[in-house]
């Protein structure tokens, strides 16, 4: 346990400091002084009162901000209570889903085109610009497939990412 947390952890919930609510040192009871009144005095008369004072508006805290549904979030977050824990789990199975199915169709188009040769010798037998077409495919067709499934995992990750900080602050 580090210098830093006060509390025992049971299961992942806090309990209370066992010193909590106990008196070790008896204290005197504090003293109490009377004050003496302030002297009244007579309200001005409408007459002599100058301009009212102009208005100001006084803002306590931004209208926008919800603090306490986010504030209760970030903490189930970062006490890793099952809560929150189970948010980050939802998290990291939809990235893994996502990740897998882009996985499974980068395999099926690579994969497919041996066997479309082997079942279509005739689409295997197709040259262009005198180099096989297979070998075209099979060489250059990879590189760009597998840019643009890194591009859609990672749009894909920062949209689920994206919904998730969406759902913790709202």
């Amino acid at each position: 346990m580090n210098g830093e947390d006060f509390y025992r952890r049971v299961d992942g919930v806090r309990v209370p400091d066992p010193t909590l609510g106990k008196n070790y040192a008896r204290h005197e009871p504090a003293t109490v002084e009377r004050v003496p009144a302030a002297p009244v005095e007579p309200p001005p008369e409408p007459e002599q009162q100058a301009k009212p004072p102009k208005r100001q508006r006084v803002v306590l805290a931004d209208p926008r901000s919800r603090s306490t549904p986010t504030l209760r979030a970030r903490v189930e977050l970062e006490e890793q209570t099952s809560w929150g824990t189970l948010l980050v789990d939802d998290l990291v199975k939809r990235q893994l889903r996502a990740g897998l199915a882009l996985t499974a169709l980068v395999v099926l188009l690579l994969g497919g085109l041996p066997l479309a040769f082997y079942l279509a010798p005739a689409f295997a037998g197709v040259s262009v610009i005198g180099v096989p077409l297979a070998w075209l495919l099979l060489a250059i067709l990879p590189f760009p497939l597998l840019l643009l499934a890194g591009l859609a995992y990672n749009r894909l990750a920062e949209r689920h990412e994206r919904d998730f900080v969406d759902m913790i602050e709202n």
